[in-house]
């Protein structure tokens, strides 16, 4: 079955070596997959862009986040996310319309994971995959797991699209260890993204999402 659990390990051809590359000895020693494992390989251009956004989220921003998620799915840009605020979750079902690769990565184990019915047309036409770095015993979504695997998703991604990260939280600590990292990381122009903007985040309008100008030097 396309989405039956599938084991990635260390070292075995199909593990990504960016995750040994960007986590060093905290890489996750197995990865376990449902759906087509081909897209960790093979993510059409420009690459994964990772995408996260803060549980609260101004106004503003969330219509231009709205906006941001459908030239994402119009211009088909691969997008990776753990897909949980529901900032996320909106932008998940938006992508969801559209024909580019998706990654969901939850922060827990996926061997028992209910696939929604909003999820298996995208399963069976290849273009959804499911991953996750935590073994089965790890149902439970808990802080440290969700930390862990916005790691893994930042580490996997090409760049990084955040919205909004509330300051000195969790996403914006992250953020720190994305510029560490040298990975672009793009936002929305907005006054609450201050701190954002102040660290290098490059500021992106749907428009230039839509007319695929500017993907190239955007994700370099």
């Amino acid at each position: 079955m396309l989405d039956a659990p599938v084991r990635i390990h260390q070292h075995e051809e199909g593990y990504p070596c960016s995750l040994c590359r960007y986590l060093g000895e905290r890489a996750p020693r197995t990865l376990t997959a449902r759906g087509n494992v081909e897209l960790l390989s093979r993510p059409a251009f420009p690459g994964l862009l990772a995408l996260f956004c803060s549980v609260q989220c101004p106004s503003p921003i969330i219509v231009q986040t709205y906006e941001l998620a459908r030239a994402l799915r119009d211009a088909a840009v691969p997008v990776i996310s753990g897909f949980h605020s529901p900032m996320e979750k909106e932008c998940l079902l938006v992508l969801l319309q559209g024909c580019q690769p998706l990654v969901v990565c939850p922060a827990r184990s996926i061997e028992r994971l209910r696939i929604g019915k909003d999820w298996k047309p995208s399963l069976q036409q290849g273009r959804l995959l499911i991953l996750s770095p935590f073994a089965d015993t790890s149902r439970r979504v808990t802080t440290t797991r969700a930390d862990f695997r916005n790691q893994c998703v930042a580490a996997l991604a090409h760049a990084l699209l955040i919205p909004y990260a509330t300051p000195a939280g969790h996403l914006a600590h992250l953020c720190q260890t994305i510029k560490s990292w040298g990975k672009r990381l793009l936002t929305v122009a907005h006054d609450a993204n201050a701190d954002l903007l102040a660290l290098g985040a490059i500021p992106i309008r749907p428009e230039q999402i839509r007319t695929g100008q500017a993907l190239p030097s955007l994700f370099s």
